[in-house]
């Protein structure tokens, strides 16, 4: 990420504000049921079950109100699933989702439209997120005008200020999203969520097809738009160094489970569990450029069949005997710090 980008310092007292989202005990599966041939060949006795992918599992966490949390994770570690149910376009498999201290699905009418209004996602490719038929008027005017937000006679006036408000020129608003390069489709995708004024963002991977000085640039949007209309954030992210800059708090997930969780500070100088610590190892630094760079040993396991005990046990250079059996519970090391490791036990 380039240094143009604007270190914020967390913001003051977010730990004393009201949770704006929380998950107990999220899970996500996503099931293949079989076709006629793998029935007719079960039937038949071959060893054929149906695929259970757990993309998340049994996930707990609290985002206060103004908050920037950063969820941190290897490719398929369930990051993108977790934040799709966090903007309710997934519903989850178990456990409950609070919007304001309420269980979305106890929901309905006016509050089940203001909950989703309220809470909007920013895709990682701006361009296959936006209808391609459709000008840009269209695209950011079209849900405040069906939500009764700016009537007919002013929605021209609301969406040339959402447009300013995301770093867009009005003069485009007649142009499809082809004729814009991607960091200005990435804006016209900021521009449609601002649209039925939100105060929760899931960002998910939004910088990441972004060249580098773009990336700075949006980020540095993202900021101004939180200390502008005290937005939430879930900024979802393999980047560490782009969270970094961003967070108020990091969570480190992996293979569907949050492994630690503490201020953006605490985990990039203290950082407890190994998943984390081999995370950073890899991270560039000026003071470790002559060192070889070595990613995180091993492969990732498959969720459709991940190991028992903790997932990360396979590639933990730590593991012993209950790690292979026992799952680690997140666990106090340092206030506001958590993490999910036996080897704290042993301390």
């Amino acid at each position: 990420m380039s240094a143009s980008a604007v270190q914020e310092t967390p913001g003051a007292g977010l730990a004393t504000r009201p949770p704006v989202m929380e998950l107990r005990g999220v899970s996500r599966r996503f099931s293949r049921g079989l076709d006629l041939a793998a029935k007719v060949a079960r039937r038949l006795g071959a060893p054929v079950r149906e695929e259970v992918v757990h993309a998340v599992d049994g996930v707990d966490l609290s985002i206060a109100k103004g908050e920037v949390v950063g969820l941190v994770g290897e490719s398929g570690c369930g990051k993108s699933t977790l934040g799709r149910m966090v903007a309710g376009i997934l519903p989850p498999s178990d456990g409950a989702i609070l919007w304001r201290g309420r269980d979305l699905r106890s929901l309905n009418g006016t509050d089940a439209r203001e909950a989703k209004l309220r809470t909007q996602m920013i895709f990682q490719d701006p361009m296959s997120s936006l209808n391609p038929r459709l000008k840009v008027a269209d695209i950011i005017g079209e849900a405040p005008a069906f939500h009764g937000i700016a009537s007919r006679r002013d929605l021209d006036a609301y969406v040339d200020e959402q447009m300013r408000r995301a770093g867009l020129d009005p003069a485009f608003r007649r142009r499809y999203p082809h004729q814009f390069s991607g960091g200005q489709r990435q804006r016209i995708g900021i521009a449609r969520a601002l649209a039925v004024r939100p105060d929760f963002l899931v960002c998910d991977e939004a910088v990441a097809a972004l060249d580098v000085s773009i990336q700075a640039q949006i980020l540095n949007l993202f900021m101004k738009l939180r200390r502008e209309l005290d937005l939430t954030y879930l900024f979802i992210s393999h980047d560490l160094g782009v969270v970094e800059h961003l967070s108020d708090r990091v969570v480190i997930m992996y293979l569907g489970r949050v492994v630690e969780a503490a201020p953006a500070e605490e985990v990039f100088r203290r950082a407890n569990h190994p998943y984390t610590q081999a995370l950073l190892s890899e991270v560039p630094r000026i003071e470790t450029r002559k060192r070889a760079f070595a990613g995180v040993k091993g492969e990732i396991p498959s969720p459709l069949n991940p190991p028992p005990g903790c997932h990360f046990h396979p590639r933990c250079p730590h593991a012993f005997d209950r790690c292979r059996v026992e799952r680690p519970a997140l666990k106090p090391v340092a206030p506001g710090h958590t993490s999910a490791c036996h080897l704290n036990d042993r301390a």
